[in-house]
């Protein structure tokens, strides 16, 4: 029976040694490289966690925050409610609370994750809103530096920008809708990012 560590970054480029430091304390990590949209359950690293769970090898679970567990609310109080259904103690380290007391879920540890939850959802709405709202004005001065309505990347834009897309087509053997998924995208994006795969080996 094993105390374990969950840690989620969202890029492969993002170092996680930052959720890592207590690392001797656990007698596994589980790392994964995702955006936080992708549903725990269809991440790799935790679909092993789970299927550890399952197992009975694994009794406490620790994360840095709850928002690596998920970007919404219900995601997280899915995986939640699936941990105390298997007596799994979640520990979240930046509020120093476990989700259970005993063998009994811990009443004020829900309610703080979901004001929590909430108020990071609401977060993000509002930072989405004053970006749309900043790219409005800058365009409307005639100062919007993005990238052109209709302009196009190169393949190799397309590629760096979606390395983990790339990663379940080349060495996972994924599906196009299953690397969509696993990587947060349209499925017209991963057909696009699959051209320019082959485009790349026809010019070598």
């Amino acid at each position: 029976m094993a105390k374990v560590k969950y840690i989620r970054v969202s890029t492969e480029e993002q170092n996680p040694e930052r959720q890592n430091k207590n690392a001797k304390d656990f007698s596994k990590i589980y790392i994964d490289k995702i955006s936080g949209a992708i549903r725990f359950s269809d991440r790799k690293e935790a679909k092993k966690l789970l299927r550890d769970i399952d197992a009975g090898f694994i009794t406490e679970v620790h994360v840095s925050s709850i928002d690596r567990l998920g970007r919404n609310i219900i995601d997280i109080l899915t995986v939640i409610e699936y941990f105390n259904e298997n007596s799994i103690s979640l520990f979240v380290e930046n509020i120093g609370m476990y989700s259970m007391l005993g063998k009994k879920p811990n009443p004020a540890f829900k309610m703080i994750i979901s004001v929590l939850g909430n108020v990071a959802e609401m977060e993000r709405e509002y930072l989405r809103e004053r970006q749309k709202q900043g790219i409005e004005i800058a365009k409307a001065k005639g100062m919007y530096k993005g990238r052109l309505y209709g302009a196009k990347m190169t393949d190799e834009q397309l590629l760096a920008k979606y390395k983990i897309v790339v990663k379940e087509l080349t060495e996972n053997g994924q599906s196009l809708r299953r690397a969509a998924k696993l990587g947060g995208c349209s499925l017209g994006t991963v057909q696009k990012i699959k051209k320019a795969l082959r485009n790349q080996i026809t010019c070598q």
